[in-house]
């Protein structure tokens, strides 16, 4: 990463007002005809946060990111960039780029002249889009590459020149529409690594848009997490893993227990509905000794044993009818239960969060 992208971050930063978020949406809702997408949305985000707009299909979160973008203009409510109203502006008047899953390069111009197209529209002298483009492949340290056309490159490669395409313009908000959903899962995990390294380094905010929850929960500051127009709670990953507000937030992110009615209240002495993550409950043997303070414990029989890998996943049905999975690591600790075993699931209480 150049001297000259960092500065730019840094006195970008410094001109900015104190406080003001650098996107900032009020009541926002959107209708297609009959049906409403995005339903009364109030969210901030913050100067040089990655936040991700997490969510299924139909969710809105993409609308809201086309919103930002300008591509799409809200039905009503209000859009403020670094707080200037940009509800009605086109997209070329808002200080955004967008990053998409097609990465949409030229597939006729090289990868330098890919990266340089924003800068030529901007009528930049050739001897600056030269330094700029520069400093944009050895960002995604991919200079090697600058004379080859887009088809001659790997998924990977490509991704990362759009990216610099995009950051070449040192926009004040990026915005990626799913970047990394074409690539396999082994290099989508390099990717997240290079990506979340690069905002760190430029310091301009991220808004990604995705449906991988582990991608959210691995790249973000803060996520929104979206449900059918409407937004069931916005924090950082731990809060929202940890703590789900909803019965919806604790089992789209990742695998979860809900725990309710006799069960709840044998657990916790109510019916409130509890959330306990599977990676927190551990197999034990009837006759192991329990220390009951702060923990919780619940008889069951074994129905599956899960090989994984690194981990087992035990599922496991409860005298009350309730099945419950607990994930533990192939170690020496592991009780090493098989199906038809009857067990003991036990967890450190503080996981009992209600949703």
């Amino acid at each position: 990463m150049s001297a000259t992208f960092t500065s730019a971050a840094a006195s970008s930063k410094k001109a900015d007002t104190a406080g003001t978020p650098a996107i900032s949406l009020t009541n926002v809702v959107k209708t297609f005809g009959d049906f409403t997408a995005v339903k009364g949305l109030d969210l901030d985000i913050a100067k040089g946060e990655f936040f991700s707009l997490l969510g299924p299909s139909g969710s809105g979160k993409t609308t809201v990111l086309r919103m930002i973008a300008g591509f799409e203009l809200p039905s009503s409510g209000r859009i403020d960039l670094a707080g200037v109203e940009v509800t009605h502006k086109a997209p070329f008047e808002r200080d955004v780029n967008t990053v998409f899953q097609d990465y949409a390069l030229f597939p006729h111009l090289s990868v330098a002249q890919n990266v340089e197209y924003g800068l030529k529209l901007r009528r930049t002298g050739r001897t600056e889009r030269r330094r700029l483009v520069g400093e944009a492949l050895e960002m995604i340290r991919l200079p090697h590459v600058a004379d080859r056309l887009p088809s001659q490159l790997s998924g990977g490669q490509r991704q990362r020149v759009a990216l610099a395409r995009a950051l070449v313009l040192r926009p004040q908000v990026l915005l990626l529409d799913e970047p990394l959903g074409a690539l396999d899962k082994q290099l989508r995990e390099q990717m997240q690594v290079e990506l979340k390294q690069i905002q760190r380094t430029v310091g301009i905010t991220f808004v990604f848009v995705t449906h991988d929850q582990e991608e959210a929960l691995t790249l973000s500051d803060r996520v929104a997490v979206f449900n059918e127009g409407v937004v069931e709670q916005v924090g950082t990953p731990e809060d929202l893993y940890e703590r789900p507000g909803s019965r919806f937030v604790a089992s789209f992110l990742g695998n979860t227990n809900l725990i309710e009615g006799e069960l709840a209240q044998l657990v916790i002495g109510s019916d409130a509905l509890l959330s306990v993550r599977p990676e927190r409950i551990k197999v034990r043997r009837l006759d192991d000794p329990v220390n009951s303070s702060g923990v919780s414990s619940v008889e069951a029989v074994i129905e599956e044993v899960i090989y994984t890998g690194p981990d087992t996943r035990y599922v496991a049905r409860t005298p009350e009818g309730q099945r419950l999975i607990a994930q533990e690591p192939n170690d020496s600790s592991s009780a090493g239960a098989q199906r038809g075993d009857r067990v003991r699931l036990q967890w450190p209480s503080r996981f009992n969060y209600t949703v």
